[in-house]
């Protein structure tokens, strides 16, 4: 049996830190933290506001496609319960990104679901039934209202040359408006078509 060889690096000592060096660090541990980005307090405040807004209807969005995911009866069941579910996804794929750009604007963001209830403009659904087409008709009208809120964000955005949020902004608005026209065909009568 071969004997192992092991290779240790002499290791060596630390250097001795200045006291200065300490006491400066100390300092800065209990020094306010500096602004984390350029456009300003007012900006961040009314960017924050503004996506928070978003992100609460976002989530008032999601809920609902998911209630009428899992509560969708009849005979176009498959096809609604899978576009459904896709939207749902979409919808949910947006929260972490929202909340992380208020963040990062120095801006807090959604605790709870009674701070969602406060903020949305998307109305719940607590029927016990809800006809498929009444769920088209709602969620198409839905995507419509949160498109609009988007593009008042996207106009605070502007008012701040905020891009960064607003180059988000333009990507969920064409998302929410292709929702929408989902819905809006997938609504229609078979006679209206043309079919």
């Amino acid at each position: 049996m071969a004997k192992s060889t092991s290779t240790v690096k002499k290791v060596a000592p630390a250097k001795k830190v200045p006291a200065t060096k300490i006491e400066q660090a100390k300092k800065l541990q209990k020094a306010p933290l500096l602004f984390p980005t350029d456009l300003g307090e007012k900006a961040s405040k009314d960017i924050s506001a503004a996506m928070n807004s978003v992100l609460a209807d976002v989530f008032a969005l999601y809920l609902k496609t998911k209630n009428f995911h899992w509560h969708l009866s009849g005979p176009h069941f498959r096809d609604y319960h899978l576009m459904f579910d896709e939207q749902g996804d979409q919808l949910f794929a947006m929260t972490d990104p929202i909340a992380e750009r208020v963040r990062k604007l120095g801006g807090t963001t959604i605790r709870s679901i009674s701070h969602i209830s406060k903020l949305q403009s998307i109305p719940d659904n607590n029927a016990d039934f809800v006809e498929p087409s009444d769920m088209l008709t709602e969620l198409c009208q839905d995507n419509i209202r949160l498109t609009a809120r988007m593009r008042a964000a996207h106009d605070v955005c502007g008012k701040y040359n905020d891009t960064a949020t607003a180059s988000l902004i333009e990507n969920w608005i064409d998302e929410s408006e292709r929702r929408s026209w989902f819905l809006f065909e997938s609504s229609r009568r078979s006679d209206s078509s043309g079919h």
